[in-house]
């Protein structure tokens, strides 16, 4: 029987880092629930056991059941009739066997009838769903909204509506209008307060709405008449039951196409309020995009698996001139650099979920009791990597899901340009990531505050300070003088200080940071593991590479040149 989990030793390896200990600690509050659940673990051995046992159920739903629908997914599609969605029969089989089996709450608390499990194991199987199917991680996926709703949401509405999520309900975000994409401060759909109903009643037109029909929404809309700016935008919870939208069509898209994004119109449909008046944008919408960019990250890694796969398997059995295709010199360095970028991909996908882990725990402690010192410097600490991580991962991993999407057709060669192949479905689906929830463009807006600021570097320094096998200390030579060429560089741009000159060069500093991160973080898998040697050679050698390019073409270029960019 086909598993995901199981046939992939790096969910167990990753599973099993030394900050787990700490962050099932902070999830479990001493095994407070041990007396109250039966299913609640006694201890962090036990923690661990229930995680396993549970990624074994989803390797297994996705290996025979999702996987082998995927085609017939997305080949039927959803359909929109009278206003209504109907999910292709794949995608309702994946459904109700990920129902069935209690995974739609699994890291909710269990007094909302969730599994309390940390993001780590969530993003988990999040990662094998998107490796069977990137369109159905886009449904399973948006019961993160939930983890919005939980934090901002009063006791009341969380009463009411997590358990429903935990049920199986399903969830979507609804953000982007026809004239908001990125900007959302542009977004205009109206909320309106009626006194004699208690309620606010919206009104409008969502578009791009991943799962637009789904039970529950979280709505960003304008609450304060005469506003044309983020402070005016409030969030709202909608239920499907109170009726007032409609699916106007389902947009006709590349890939996914068994996630319904959908354009939607509201007319006087009853909602309620989601925290406080006019954090909408400022606040809510934030810590939501950053579990979205998450859960993207994970989708990007699941495709970057898959595709390394289809890849490596053609590789082997395609014969061309007597012998496996894999064994040319140009095959194998891609196939390679395929597994290398998909190992990086993984190992800081789930650095960055380990240390949201922390601090959200911390934080979710925090409106129990008072934070200890201690306690509230490591919240900010693992705050503040996270939100320098997210940006840089959502980044990179998604541009590497494409590129080895590319070269998995590559490898295939003109069978690849064919529907008869995985890898053709891969490649469309993989196309999105690095578009939606912020296109890579706005993650290096995210992320170079924090090259200007020097948190990538200090945490870079921090992996070098690691203490590593004397068989690796040349990889480590090597990722110190991509360090020292990266704090160079940085510093010859940010001397200038010139804004738009910075703003010009930010995405070759975010990169050349990013190669640092990610060769260490394969360095210090390879540390644990000496399976991980040959993906933390082929990846430094790789990004080595790329660093003297960036150096290259930012000592050399001149500022004056910019005049010819902008002519474009």
């Amino acid at each position: 029987m086909a598993n995901f989990y199981l046939d992939n030793p790096s969910m167990k390896h990753h599973l099993h880092h030394p900050l787990m200990q700490r962050i099932v600690e902070l999830k479990e509050r001493g095994y407070a629930d041990k007396d109250k659940f039966d299913y609640a673990p006694q201890d962090f051995e036990d923690a661990m056991d229930s995680y396993e046992k549970v990624l074994e159920i989803v390797g297994e739903i996705c290996g025979e059941i999702i996987a082998p629908n995927a085609e017939g997914v997305d080949h039927e599609g959803p359909s929109v009739a009278n206003g209504r969605v109907t999910y292709a029969k794949g995608t309702q089989e994946n459904l109700d066997a990920v129902r069935k089996a209690g995974l739609m709450g699994i890291a909710m608390p269990r007094r909302y009838d969730g599994l309390n499990f940390p993001i780590v194991p969530y993003i988990m199987a999040a990662d094998m769903v998107s490796r069977a199917d990137a369109g159905f991680e886009n449904l399973w996926g948006l019961q993160d909204c939930a983890e919005t709703l939980y934090e901002f949401g009063n006791d009341d509405q969380r009463q009411r509506y997590i358990p429903r999520v935990c049920a199986g309900e399903t969830m979507s975000m609804d953000l982007t209008e026809p004239d908001a994409g990125s900007d959302l401060q542009s977004v205009m759909l109206k909320a309106t307060y009626c006194e004699k109903d208690d309620c606010w009643y919206l009104n409008g037109v969502k578009r791009f709405i991943t799962n637009g029909d789904a039970d529950i929404h979280l709505v960003l809309a304008r609450s304060e008449e005469g506003t044309r700016d983020g402070r005016g935008l409030s969030m709202f919870i909608y239920d499907k039951r109170n009726g007032g939208v409609n699916v106007r069509r389902i947009e006709n898209k590349m890939g996914i196409k068994g996630s319904p994004t959908c354009e939607l119109v509201f007319k006087n449909a009853k909602a309620e309020l989601c925290g406080d008046r006019k954090l909408g944008l400022i606040k809510y919408v934030m810590a939501l995009m950053n579990g979205a960019r998450l859960g993207i990250m994970a989708q990007a890694v699941g495709l970057s698996e898959a595709a390394y796969r289809e890849g490596y398997t053609y590789a082997t059995e395609r014969k061309q001139f007597g012998k496996a295709i894999i064994e040319f010199p140009a095959v194998y360095e891609m196939v390679a650099l395929m597994r290398a970028k998909a190992d990086a991909s993984r190992s800081m996908l789930y650095e960055t979920a380990r240390f949201v882990d922390v601090y959200k725990a911390l934080d979710d402690i925090s409106k129990e009791r008072k934070l200890t010192p201690e306690e509230r410097q490591e919240m900010k600490k693992y705050s503040k990597l996270a939100d320098a991580y997210t940006p840089m991962g959502k980044g990179m991993t998604t541009e590497y899901a494409n590129q080895n999407a590319y070269d998995a057709i590559q490898i295939h060669g003109g069978s690849g340009f064919m529907k008869d192949y995985a890898c053709e479905r891969i490649y469309r689906d993989a196309r999105i990531t690095n578009i939606y929830e912020g296109t890579t463009q706005l993650q290096v807006v995210a992320a170079i505050r924090h090259v200007t600021t020097g948190t990538y570097l200090a945490q870079i320094r921090e992996y070098e300070a690691i203490e590593y096998k004397p068989e690796l200390e040349g990889l480590k030579n090597k990722l110190k003088a991509m360090t020292d060429k990266y704090e160079k560089v940085v510093a010859t741009v940010t001397e200038t200080k010139d804004n738009e000159y910075i703003d010009f060069q930010a995405r070759r500093m975010v990169e050349a940071a990013a190669h640092c991160v990610f060769g260490y973080l394969l360095l210090q898998d390879a540390n644990k593991d000496d399976s991980y040697r040959r993906s933390a050679e082929v990846y430094i050698n790789y990004g080595q590479a790329e660093v003297d390019k960036i150096e290259s073409f930012i000592n050399n270029f001149n500022r004056e040149d910019l005049a010819y960019y902008r002519q474009a």
